[in-house]
């Protein structure tokens, strides 16, 4: 079950050999060094860690680089672990998308975007209230109290509030191709996250 940390690098569209056009999503993905791998004896789970992303030595802690430079690796911008994936990888190993084959359905992994203080309607899909003369909810999420019992909101009610940025994780992409000579990697569909943004992406299963 191989993993990869790659950057989206945008959309576009593939013709097929049979003809047909693909939607697909570019993304750079690796090459991803081993930095550290983690074992049930030592850490107490399994994991391995890989590194990506290109970075100048003084964008980084000294602690940052002595980790990196213990196992080889050159500096990086981003270090992430991903459980139950070691498999037979050992620290100075390189993951690259020939770990992936086309066909293969993987899920990604990224941090949505961002839209800020929203209502109840753009956050939730809430209908909107009567437009004729005289109506004052037109946009407001009405009542949401109840009366003497309970006597309180409960938790967890939709209203308005910070909408996107967050973890979001898209399942069921398909590999359409590969480009093991520029690390391209091409999935049918859109993937969460803004252009230039980091993603994990591993076989979905």
């Amino acid at each position: 079950m191989p993993a990869i940390l790659a950057k989206k690098l945008g959309m576009t569209q593939v013709f097929l050999e049979d003809g047909t056009v693909e939607r697909v999503t570019v993304l750079e993905a690796g090459p991803c060094p081993v930095t550290a791998v983690r074992t049930q004896q030592t850490d107490g789970y399994e994991a391995v860690q890989l590194a990506f992303g290109a970075s100048k030595e003084k964008h980084l802690t000294r602690a940052e680089l002595g980790h990196l430079k213990k196992a080889g690796a050159p500096p990086m911008r981003h270090v992430k672990e991903f459980r139950d994936e070691a498999g037979e990888l050992l620290i100075g190993d390189t993951v690259t998308v020939e770990a992936f084959e086309v066909g293969q359905t993987v899920k990604v992994s990224g941090t949505s975007k961002g839209k800020g203080f929203q209502g109840t309607i753009k956050r939730h899909n809430y209908a909107s209230g009567p437009k004729s003369h005289g109506s004052h909810n037109v946009r407001a999420p009405g009542s949401i109290g109840a009366s003497a019992t309970p006597s309180r909101v409960f938790k967890g009610i939709r209203g308005p509030g910070q909408m996107g940025n967050k973890r979001v994780t898209q399942k069921g992409l398909e590999i359409v191709r590969l480009d093991p000579a520029d690390n391209l990697m091409l999935l049918r569909g859109s993937v969460p996250g803004s252009r230039n943004g980091y993603v994990e992406v591993r076989t979905d299963g």
